[in-house]
């Protein structure tokens, strides 16, 4: 898996700029569930500004802009980030939204504690290493205010697809083209250590369904505080 990852890695960028490129707004128009949920969590939280990693072509970006909050969007795909942005002129809220590109297996080129909330919806179960997704879970940490709300998604061990198709090690299997990295339930609980681990809820999505857990956790502290 050592030698093969940094292969995978790049192949399924290569995978998932093409599938923008072929499928535009592949994923729809209307927000996902998770998306709808966070935008409840963060306004409660009182934060003002989104950090989405992996936004693809944006659908939850814009919704979040739609609700009034500044947005962040991050993607690893120049063809999603265009989709996205296309969207936004249309949709009247680009002024709200900044896409930057950006790898999740590098850190995030933002300050310390500049930022409310964080959402990634199925980006931590992509083609990553147990070790790159504690480091990308550390840099969300990082960017943060005290206080602030992470809320992701990820498929888990229960999946239909987890043990099908190309095996890559570290829970990592890839089906149709996508590679998955599926979490055990202690995966969960070791990103959440020096956070307060809010909720870990089970939910299914698609036809398949794929099996994932929408995970809340909050930063030490409060927002606004030290």
């Amino acid at each position: 898996m050592a030698e093969d990852h940094p292969r995978l890695a790049e192949a399924q960028r290569e995978h998932w700029q093409s599938t923008y490129g072929t499928h535009p707004g592949m994923y729809g128009a209307e927000p996902s569930d998770p998306a709808v949920h966070a935008a409840g969590v963060f306004r409660t939280a009182g934060a003002t500004q989104v950090l989405e990693l992996g936004a693809g072509h944006g659908r939850d970006a814009l919704y979040f802009a739609r609700r009034g909050f500044t947005v962040r969007a991050t993607d690893f795909s120049p063809a999603g980030l265009e989709q996205l942005r296309a969207a936004a002129r249309r949709q009247g809220v680009a002024a709200r939204i900044t896409t930057t590109e950006h790898d999740v297996r590098t850190p995030l080129p933002l300050p310390d504690a500049s930022v409310d909330a964080v959402f990634a919806h199925m980006l931590l179960c992509m083609a990553l290493s147990t070790a790159e997704i504690r480091s990308a879970v550390a840099e969300v940490r990082r960017v943060l205010r005290p206080g602030g709300t992470f809320v992701y998604t990820v498929r888990h061990t229960g999946d239909a697809h987890y043990g099908a198709g190309v095996a890559h090690g570290d829970d990592i299997y890839e089906h149709g083209g996508f590679a998955v990295h599926f979490f055990p339930r202690h995966l969960v609980d070791l990103l959440a250590e020096g956070w307060r681990l809010d909720e870990v809820h089970a939910f299914e999505e698609g036809a398949l369904p794929r099996r994932l857990w929408r995970v809340t956790q909050t930063s030490p502290g409060g927002l606004g505080g030290s």
